[in-house]
């Protein structure tokens, strides 16, 4: 049997999405503990070509011609027999992990323990707009932080695509949510839940935000040094941003917590569950089709999405 081709989008070079292009490449196979889906979309993380694990194996191999993508819905089309968790034809949504192959293409490899059934009442474009920010939002809050009801969370960056979720976790599990945002996006965020809203633009939300039990942190910057100011004692900081923030010397009782967002099913199971009880849904900024992924990329770097930027692949 001939190796089979189909369309994905490679790097070629490390600049930025010019060096984006939709080629040709041969289909992948499932190996050991391995499942071939056929995609149906792919979000899209604009700071996934600035990474350097884009561009390495697991062990820290250079990798050329990488295939970007971490997020993905589609179709089972082909199990390994050491993967017994789907099954072919099933309608499946995945965060892949880092140092391989990713989801920009017609099929790509995926890891039993990575996905989990799509949620029913989404599209497989909405769906491709889980996995990654959702999981983000998701181990922030719940694993580093360790929110529960009745605390206090501020979130920074609560429009984009893992504010978004944060923001309706924080709210589902019974927090207090405040929310910096632009002026635009204001009743945006109110909408999904933040009780208070605060402009970066016109307000300092150390003026006015006090006693956090957590800030949550997707911007870095002056952002996180000012958000010291608002925890109460005991408070943490989780950022997804900087991985060299400490307290304050006049402020060693507060935590903070770096953390780089892993592959779970089980925990997509549950948010599906979720999604599908109708407590939490997906923001889908824009959908490109594969062939325009530079465009797609181009349109994450230069605005500010609400939620994600989604690839329509079939």
């Amino acid at each position: 049997m001939g190796v089979r081709g189909m369309k994905a989008i490679r790097i070629h070079g490390r600049g930025g999405p010019d060096d984006l292009f939709y080629d040709d490449v041969p289909q992948p196979r499932p190996g050991p503990g391995e499942v071939l889906v056929r995609v149906a979309a792919a979000a899209i993380i604009v700071n996934e070509l600035k990474w350097d694990v884009s561009y390495q194996t697991e062990k820290g191999q250079p990798r050329d011609l990488p295939i970007p993508g971490r997020d993905l819905s589609g179709i089972v089309a082909e199990v390994n027999a050491d993967a017994s968790q789907a099954a072919i034809g099933d309608a499946v949504y995945a965060m892949l992990g880092y140092g391989r192959d990713g989801a920009e293409a017609e099929y790509a490899l995926v890891m039993p323990n990575e996905l989990a059934r799509k949620p029913r009442t989404l599209d497989h474009v909405q769906a491709a707009a889980v996995p990654l920010s959702a999981l983000t939002a998701w181990q922030g809050l719940f694993i580093h932080a360790k929110l529960s009801k009745g605390q206090r969370v501020l979130i920074h960056g609560a429009s984009g695509g893992v504010g978004t979720y944060a923001v309706q976790f924080a709210h589902w599990a019974g927090a207090q949510v405040l929310a910096t945002v632009s002026t635009d996006n204001a009743d945006f965020v109110r909408e999904l839940g933040a009780d208070q809203v605060i402009d970066y633009a016109t307000t300092h939300f150390e003026e006015v935000a006090r006693d956090v039990d957590v800030v949550f942190d997707l911007v870095g910057g002056e952002t996180l040094t000012r958000s010291w100011r608002v925890l109460r004692g005991g408070g943490v900081l989780v950022s997804v941003v900087n991985p060299t923030a400490a307290p304050p010397p006049a402020r060693p009782e507060l935590r903070f917590k770096y953390f780089i967002v892993e592959p779970n099913g089980e925990q997509l199971r549950k948010i599906g569950e979720l999604i599908d009880a109708g407590q939490v849904r997906p923001i889908v900024d824009q959908v490109f089709p594969l062939s325009e992924a530079r465009r797609a990329y181009k349109a994450g770097r230069d605005g500010h999405p609400r939620g994600k930027i989604v690839l329509s692949i079939g």
